[in-house]
């Protein structure tokens, strides 16, 4: 694109040639001139901008929103991680312990939770397992095993809190780049109402799906399935009823259509990682198994685990400088409606 000097240039030139006389440097013809050259460019770098945002291969931001409304498409919002908490009693006791709904929990690093249901402990037990829900949406609330320690108020009786598994399923809302890979596959993949594009589209406006596929024909001629994960990995229940509404809804008549989560493949990892001089060994192998661990997300249904993925991953993290993996020892494949879960993971320094 042309830079102001440039169009100032130009409209010296063009000056010259239609008066044959030269403004002199400093005249108030050349500032007026090399103001108008100034107003010239920055209606370049407007049409510039107008013409990326009229097209969805290049829009940003409300104008890419405008285009996948036009495909019946939506942005997704930012989901909030779920998970379970466990509260703990001091000492056992004669009565029931009620802990209410709303209950806030939170880490080390103040990303609160909150439980989304009341739970009774019971009188003789030290302690009761209860879902919770982090208050802020993102991926700030995949947090790990064991680092919810504090309760915002403790409920009567209760000493303390944990969450024994990580908490997942969190994800920021839906950034440019994926919606509009959304938006463009539309047009690749054009639904008619009884193809595979119909189906899986139809599942991915779903908020909580992160990936759908679809399985022609598994019961013969006339018959279909859909397998949903979310970023969690496997749907529940509610959610796979809900899709199963949808789709009845608009199916052809006569399709035999059922929605059912795909089928798991735990996938053991180990790997020995090497840090770089003057880094913390234990916060590099802390990294690299939060990144391992928030790569298995409900993305990966039907897709193979690369080592070249894996260890692509770990370099990347902060502080490595090499790596070996010892598990998986080849690459794992995934048929269509497998979803790779984490099996165990190893994260050790290199000898």
């Amino acid at each position: 694109m042309k830079t102001v000097d440039d169009i100032y240039q130009e409209m010296l030139a063009c000056f010259g040639e239609r008066t044959g006389l030269e403004p002199r440097e400093g005249c108030d013809l050349s500032a007026r001139l090399y103001a108008l050259a100034a107003q010239v460019c920055a209606l370049y770098v407007q049409a510039d901008w107008v013409v990326r945002q009229t097209f969805p291969q290049t829009a940003e931001g409300e104008y890419l929103d405008r285009h996948a409304q036009l495909r019946g498409l939506e942005r997704k919002p930012a989901v909030a991680a779920e998970g379970v908490i466990r509260f703990k009693a001091g000492e056992t006791a004669g009565a029931s312990r009620e802990i209410p709904q709303g209950t806030v929990c939170m880490t080390a690093g103040l990303v609160r939770f909150e439980t989304t249901a009341s739970a009774v402990m019971e009188a003789g037990e030290m302690t009761v397992d209860v879902p919770i829900r982090a208050l802020e949406p993102g991926r700030l609330g995949n947090v790990s095993a064991g680092t919810i320690v504090s309760m915002a108020v403790a409920p009567m009786g209760i000493s303390g809190c944990t969450n024994p598994e990580c908490c997942a399923g969190g994800a920021d809302g839906e950034e440019d780049e994926a919606l509009r890979t959304r938006v463009l596959e539309t047009f690749k993949r054009l639904p008619n109402g009884a193809n595979s594009a119909f189906y899986q589209q139809g599942a991915l406006s779903f908020d909580q799906v992160a990936a759908a596929a679809v399985i022609p024909r598994p019961r013969g001629v006339g018959s279909v399935d859909i397998v949903p994960a979310t970023l969690a990995g496997v749907p529940g229940q509610e959610l796979l009823d809900e899709l199963e509404e949808y789709f009845e809804e608009k199916r052809e008549i006569a399709v035999d259509l059922k929605v059912r989560a795909p089928e798991t493949v735990a996938v053991n990892i180990a790997v020995e990682v090497e840090k770089e001089e003057g880094q913390n060994q234990k916060e590099v192998l802390a990294r690299v198994e939060e990144a391992i661990r928030g790569w298995f997300t409900g993305r990966l249904l039907g897709q193979r685990i690369l080592r070249a993925r894996l260890g692509e991953l770990i370099f990347h993290c902060e502080g490595v400088a090499n790596y070996s993996i010892a598990a998986p020892a080849a690459d794992v494949d995934m048929g269509e409606d497998q979803l790779p879960v984490l099996g165990t993971l190893e994260v050790e320094a290199k000898t």
